[in-house]
């Protein structure tokens, strides 16, 4: 072994060295989050238990509580997952996925009709829309992650506080299933046939929005009443009235999520920012 080799081979040995060391570190600090998450949603709900009525800070104080939990659940299993390799999150990727945050809060924040449902409260919105989006633009992960951060940080400050724990798991799921259909099984960022283009986007957009109909009125069901301590038969109430609002959403957010993704791509394509999930590269020009 000559010395050039000597030395590459020690360059790799250390570069592994400290990527492994980076995996535990992500590992232990995620699940620190995680159990300062769930000691925090423990303590609040026995706090909102023991009163009749939950002021609002604690209400706030259970939703990010929660909120952190589910953070460090899903920074856990990623960590623990990930394989060791040199690559790094592009920078424009970041961007982005910060960008389709913004625009999953402003959906939901200021393009929404709120529907009173007793003391609760339910929305027609266009945020679910840049969620999927933001999936179909790049990739599951930072798409799902996007419009949770984005719809979370929306429910907390306009009105939905309770309702950011349940928001940001689905949301997430949302843009995982949508990155599932449109990456990962066909490829989309990398088809050139336009009409198979149309076909899977709708496909991708109507398996996301799908699993929200289904998911939401029954996680919302369940997190009501075991959760928050909501009477079941209130609860099964506001889980039908909220399934109608989904119902529409999902509707709205697959018209406008392919439409969008559709007239975008042929611009982000030229510009080299469309995500190739076989490789984690860029598509060139």
């Amino acid at each position: 072994m000559n010395k050039n080799s000597l030395k590459k081979f020690s360059s790799t040995i250390w570069e592994e060295d400290i990527m492994e060391k980076d995996k535990k570190i992500s590992v232990i600090v995620s699940a620190i989050i995680t159990v300062l998450g769930l000691v925090a949603s423990i303590v609040t709900i026995a706090k909102r238990n023991a009163v009749e009525e939950p002021g609002d800070n604690l209400n706030l104080l259970f939703a990010l509580s929660l909120v952190v939990f589910i953070i460090g659940v899903v920074a856990l299993i990623t960590a623990l997952t990930s394989k060791n390799d040199k690559k790094k999150t592009d920078i424009k990727v970041l961007t982005q996925a910060a960008l389709c945050a913004a625009l999953c809060y402003i959906g939901f924040a200021y393009f929404k009709i709120d529907i009173p449902v007793g003391t609760e409260k339910t929305a027609i919105h266009f945020g679910n829309a840049f969620c999927v989006l933001a999936a179909l633009l790049i990739g599951g992960l930072w798409g799902g992650m996007a419009g949770a951060v984005g719809m979370t940080l929306a429910d907390l400050t306009s009105g939905y506080v309770t309702s950011a724990p349940k928001t940001f798991l689905l949301k997430l799921c949302i843009g995982l299933i949508v990155g599932l259909v449109a990456h990962k099984i066909f490829n989309v960022s990398e088809e050139k046939n336009k009409g198979k283009v149309v076909g899977v986007t709708i496909g991708a957009c109507i398996a996301g929005m799908l699993f929200n109909v289904i998911a939401d009125p029954l996680v919302g069901y369940f997190y009501k009443s075991y959760i928050l301590g909501v009477p079941q038969d209130i609860a099964a109430v506001w889980a039908k009235i909220g399934a109608m609002a989904t119902l529409v959403n999902a509707a709205t957010s697959i018209a406008i999520a392919s439409v969008l993704y559709i007239a975008l791509r042929p611009a982000m394509r030229k510009a080299g920012l469309l995500v190739m999930q076989s490789d984690n590269k860029k598509l060139a020009a």
